[in-house]
């Protein structure tokens, strides 16, 4: 029952009317305004709203504005959560402390398309039946246009560090909300040139402390990572589903999974054996187990709509960013050892050449004999570790991928061999090494049995005339051909612009190249020249892997895409629930677009986590002289990585000595103009690590002694363009940021 208003003040029931009715947020202030309060009555003002919050009535918004307990404030900001198959787009609170789920509003566009999804806007919420509706009032500041950074105080001013390695301004702090200095916040930029200052939206905790350096990237790129409560509960419902006895059993053969060691959730299992059809002799038959996660995660669904929102699986050294609830993603989907599972099943025969004769799709049970690591598969096979399934199942599997190697060595694919960077944590989740990941035979194994798999995928779907979302790698575009040209004249190879550009072209450069110093630039160069793959329902082919068709298939606990490919199987083989409707089938190239964004946001993440652990590893080296190879040389600098670790620091032409340096641009160096010392693109150096910053991920180098290291011979190019540039002073001391001090 409403208390009694104290004198002079509203009631409750005319607060919570005025709160329902009004245009704009209302705070205390604009209620006190409304009903003409005095000073002394603000104080019971006050009291008032705690008391009717005490008791449900009411709740607070940010900004401390007031709405009604279990709504919405009238005016507040939303985020473009979903833009579902009829064009609708649908948003949900910025902020929502409640413990219900999370209101979803539909927006009332005054233009069609013009909101997409991730998009903040302010709007005026409005309940209608027994949802809610969003009238958009104007849309606020991107991510883009947010700072990640760490508070530093000066004094009594408060200045906020970015996180971004390129961006090294501070901002004046106007309002730091409960942070402190030291914290690591989400602020939004406020003001105009010249008075630019932040205000902290969310406070985020201690930067430095294990498990962070993902978070930083989760916040700064706007990756959902808690899944609404609905979608726990729909996914906890579909568990339970049984399997169902229309499947095909295939739980007596000896189907193994091989992943890495760590792998939570196992999309894909494999088997083969040889073929005893006469008609392919010496052939094989191979089955590509993998997840039928379409089973469980139906169209339309609040498991699906989250799927798609997040696009893909975010996997960083300290944890995983699932796509999937854990209840699917690493229990029920995951192909485990013993455990009957749900699969959808790729029959390949395989001819004794590698080339793939025919292939099948079904559902079927499958029970797996064996989740291996890549490592003790590998050692299985070279002897040096015993296993009970290795003559029966791992050495057919090695037969027949020998097979499979051998085609795709006839197609000549792209064979770039980059080192992929390790981190190995402890169980707190500090650094314990990191280096570069060893590339074993049963990685390239695996890889095969998925490309076979994948391939077989698009061509059954093109055979039946249904839908595809292709796995699309276009070939160089000519500019990035001519940049290659002119690089590759640095170091006198030669590269014809007017033959036909195939993968094979970029393997013979690198055959050319051989063992020399400079190789691992070159491997970097070409890939840098290859275009960006990405999802389409219009097939151009995957240039890198010299395939003409081509689908992802093989992880669709972790691929959005793969498993569009999924429903689009289940509907063009009649295989049962879960098919592709006709309004995805429609939006093809929609979905395609917004999932390839998706997957760079999350490589993106990944790329800037593992930069933050390098920094934060050799945080312990800095004063250190370290081995380093130059990898881009600019006019203002030249950006070395750390040989055998990684990392990408700067060594800025300011610092080089007291000369000029003249930048030759198509030769990629900075040359003395008196001494004729080089700095060039490749070149092994030594390096002071002068500073190690995991925040951002940043490193600064120094020169030894002050003095440029020796550099080896180099073959000098002519260079179309030269840049003087001028030594402004002496080096910089520059403060060590790589530890919390």
């Amino acid at each position: 029952m409403p208390k009694k208003p104290r004198t002079g003040l509203p009631t409750q029931a005319q607060i919570l009317d005025f709160i329902a009715n009004s245009d704009v947020p209302a705070g205390k202030r604009e209620i006190a305004k409304a009903f003409g309060l005095t000073a002394q009555e603000k104080i019971g003002l006050k009291a008032l709203l705690k008391d009717m919050a005490d008791e449900g009535l009411i709740d607070s918004a940010p900004g401390r504005a007031f709405h009604k307990m279990g709504g919405l404030p009238k005016v507040t900001v939303l985020r473009i959560a979903d833009v579902d198959d009829g064009g609708n787009v649908w948003a949900v609170p910025e902020h929502w402390e409640a413990e219900t789920p999370p209101p979803r509003l539909r927006v009332r566009e005054r233009k069609r398309g013009a909101l997409g999804i991730g998009e903040r806007i302010l709007a005026r919420t409005e309940e209608a039946g027994a949802g809610w509706i969003a009238h958009p009032m104007k849309v606020l500041a991107k991510a883009s246009e947010q700072v990640l950074g760490v508070l530093r105080r000066d004094g009594d001013r408060f200045w906020l560090t970015g996180v971004e390695k390129k961006d090294r301004r501070e901002f004046p702090v106007s309002d730091v909300g409960d942070a402190a200095a030291g914290d690591l916040v989400m602020t939004e930029i406020t003001g105009r040139p010249p008075r630019i200052s932040v205000r902290v939206v969310q406070r985020l905790g201690d930067p430095f402390a294990p498990r962070s350096f993902s978070l930083i990237a989760i916040h700064k790129l706007g990756i959902p990572d808690v899944f609404s409560g609905e979608s726990l509960d729909e996914a906890e419902r579909v568990s339970r589903m049984p399997l169902g006895d229309e499947r095909e059993d295939l739980t007596h053969l000896p189907i193994v999974a091989i992943d890495p060691a760590d792998a939570r959730d196992h999309d894909d299992a494999v088997w083969a054996a040889p073929d005893d059809d006469p008609g392919n002799a010496g052939g094989w038959q191979a089955v590509v187990a993998i997840a039928d996660v379409s089973f469980y995660v139906r169209p339309g669904s609040e498991i699906d709509r989250e799927a798609r929102r997040r696009g893909n699986s975010v996997y960083f050294p300290d944890r995983v960013v699932p796509m999937l609830p854990e209840i699917l993603s690493a229990e029920v989907c995951s192909l485990k050892e013993g455990e009957d599972r749900a699969a959808l099943v790729c029959h390949l025969r395989i001819g004794k050449s590698g080339k793939l004769d025919s292939w099948r799709f079904a559902r079927a049970r499958v029970r797996i004999a064996a989740n291996l690591a890549y490592e003790d598969a590998q050692a299985a096979i070279d002897g040096t570790l015993s296993h009970p399934l290795t003559d029966t199942v791992l050495k057919p599997l090695w037969a027949c991928w020998r097979a499979l190697a051998k085609a795709r060595d006839a197609r000549e694919p792209l064979d770039l061999d980059l080192p992929e960077r390790r981190v190995v944590l402890d169980a707190e989740g500090r650094i314990m090494s990191v280096a570069p990941r060893e590339r074993l035979d049963a990685h390239r194994l695996i890889e095969d049995y998925m490309i076979a798999a994948n391939v077989a995928a698009a061509k059954a779907l093109e055979a039946k005339k249904a839908p595809v979302m292709y796995r699309v790698h276009e070939p160089p575009s000519r500019e990035k051909l001519v940049a290659l040209k002119d690089y590759l004249e640095t170091f006198d190879v030669p590269f014809a612009l007017g033959q036909v550009i195939r993968p094979a072209t970029f393997n013979h450069v690198l055959a050319r190249v051989g063992d020399a110093d400079f190789r691992p630039q070159v491997m970097e160069q070409v890939l840098r020249t290859q275009t960006q793959a990405y999802y389409a329902p219009a097939n151009q082919g995957h240039f890198g892997l010299s395939l003409g068709s081509y689908a992802h298939f093989t992880s669709p606990i972790r691929r959005y895409a793969d498993l569009v490919v999924h429903r689009s199987l289940v509907a063009a083989y009649a295989l049962g629930p879960g098919e592709l409707t006709r309004a995805d089938a429609e939006a093809m190239e929609q979905i395609g677009t917004t999932i390839s964004g998706l997957e760079r946001r999350a490589m993106e993440a990944e790329r800037d986590t593992i930069d933050r652990y390098v920094a934060a590893f050799l945080s312990e080296k800095v004063g250190e002289t370290l081995s380093a190879r130059i990898t881009g040389v600019q006019n203002y600098g030249f950006f070395a990585t750390v040989e055998g670790i990684g990392g990408d620091g700067l060594m800025p032409v300011r610092d080089l000595g007291g000369e000029y340096f003249r930048f030759d641009e198509a030769a990629r160096k900075l040359i003395g103009e008196q001494t004729g010392e080089e700095y060039a693109l490749g070149q092994r150096i030594d390096l002071r690590l002068a500073e190690a910053n995991p925040v951002s991920g940043a490193l600064r180098f120094e020169l030894p002694g002050g003095k440029g290291a020796a550099p080896g011979p180099r073959h000098v190019g002519s260079g179309r363009k030269d840049r003087v540039i001028k030594h402004r002073g002496r080096p910089q001391n520059i403060r060590h940021q790589g530890k919390r001090r």
